[in-house]
């Protein structure tokens, strides 16, 4: 017998396409609810984007739209436009990611919605928000990132900013919505009121400075960029060992930093006043680093991470792709499983996050071909007719 799921038997309409709604109805879809992606004709753009797979599917899009449904409906045909507020009227929650004011020329804005379905939840994703002077900006996931501060504290020293290595302005928008989407579907259990939301990358962003902002509002100065150490910890950081490999180690205590010390048979640094507490260690930055660097690449990473580990200080390398995904706590957490896809064959997936004890998550369906759900998602919603669908289909709404 199936298990039931957290939040089965919720109906969301996606209108998102690209990263940060589809990551968002993904999860919502991981958890159970019945996500209908709705399309255009020509299916959306990442279904083209790199990296393509071996038999020409997009990774792009493999990666972001398991556990849905796929139907299109050309939304400058009026047919279309009906079916699509038809189908908002079935939802408990209505999605989309374009640009503030476009659902309005294509009917399916939430007044539209919400006249026709009162208790709707109506979660808009956009680059700025749907209010602000950059109301109407173009959103780029680096452009945020400059944006809201995030590239001005990411890099080495005196260096050039940085971008962080994923696409995380979206990313973090897709969990705000989320959480946003979940606390509103509570609400709603218990009122009976659905609401608007509107989430944007760049609050969402905004959000997540948290330590660094205060850091700005305790000083009056804004945070510089720090690489690899630690802005308010020493020694915190991660070394070059003597095999090339870098090694993170954060031993910052009153306790951690003499046994990193010895471990490094480095004792003296223990007792000396510019180095006895981590306020002292930071005065001193410049004079400590160079003499733990210099050790450091005495000996090869594994020896140092066998050494850290025995002692109980916080360490661990800093592996790529390959190596994260070789990792056997990667596998012990199922963080990596696969798919079957029709013409794909075997896909593998970014596992669940989290982990229910009494409603566990699966991977349900593959992510969809384009349109391939439309038929079933008209007659389980809408109660439609394969003779409706034959005219409809004829017209070129679906």
């Amino acid at each position: 017998m199936n298990q039931r799921l957290p939040i089965q038997g919720m109906r969301v309409l996606d209108f998102t396409r690209v990263l940060a709604g589809p990551f968002a109805t993904m999860i919502l879809g991981d958890l159970g609810a019945d996500v209908v992606k709705v399309e255009p004709p020509q299916g959306d753009e990442s279904r083209t984007w790199p990296p393509v797979l071996p038999r020409g599917e997009s990774g792009y899009y493999m990666i972001l739209n398991r556990n849905k449904r796929s139907i299109t409906l050309n939304l400058k045909h009026i047919r279309a436009r009906e079916i699509a507020v038809k189908l908002a009227e079935k939802a408990d929650v209505v999605v989309e990611n374009f640009t503030p004011g476009v659902t309005k020329k294509l009917g399916i804005d939430y007044d539209t919605i919400v006249a026709k379905n009162s208790s709707v939840i109506y979660c808009s994703v956009s680059g700025f928000g749907q209010s602000g002077p950059y109301r109407n900006k173009k959103a780029y996931d680096p452009i945020i990132q400059g944006m809201t501060g995030l590239m001005s504290i990411t890099g080495e020293r005196n260096r050039s900013p940085v971008k962080v290595g994923i696409p995380i302005t979206d990313l973090v928008a897709a969990i705000q919505s989320v959480n946003a989407i979940m606390a509103a579907y509570i609400h709603r259990l218990q009122t009976g009121a659905g609401q608007f939301i509107d989430v944007s990358l760049f609050d969402s962003m905004l959000s997540l400075l948290t330590i660094m902002a205060m850091d700005y509002f305790a000083t009056g100065k804004p945070p510089e960029r720090w690489g690899m150490d630690h802005i308010h910890r020493v020694p915190a950081r991660a070394f070059q060992t003597k095999d090339g490999r870098y090694v993170q180690v954060a031993a910052t205590s009153d306790t951690m930093y003499p046994d990193f010390c010895r471990i490094l048979d480095l004792e003296h640094l223990v007792t000396d006043p510019r180095f006895q507490t981590n306020s002292k260690r930071l005065e001193n930055r410049d004079i400590i680093m160079p003499i733990l660097e210099a050790r450091m690449m005495e000996k090869d990473s594994t020896e140092w991470l066998n050494l850290f580990e025995a002692a109980g200080i916080p360490c661990g390398p800093i592996l790529n792709m390959q190596e994260v995904f070789q990792d056997p706590h990667v596998a012990a957490r199922q963080m990596l499983f696969s798919i079957v896809h029709p013409t794909e064959g075997s896909v593998p997936q970014l596992g669940f996050p989290y982990k229910f004890s009494g409603t566990p998550l699966q991977a349900r369906k593959c992510p969809p071909g384009l349109g391939e759900d439309t038929t079933s998602v008209l007659s389980d919603w809408l109660g439609m007719q394969p003779t409706d669908m034959e005219g409809l289909r004829r017209e070129g709404a679906i």
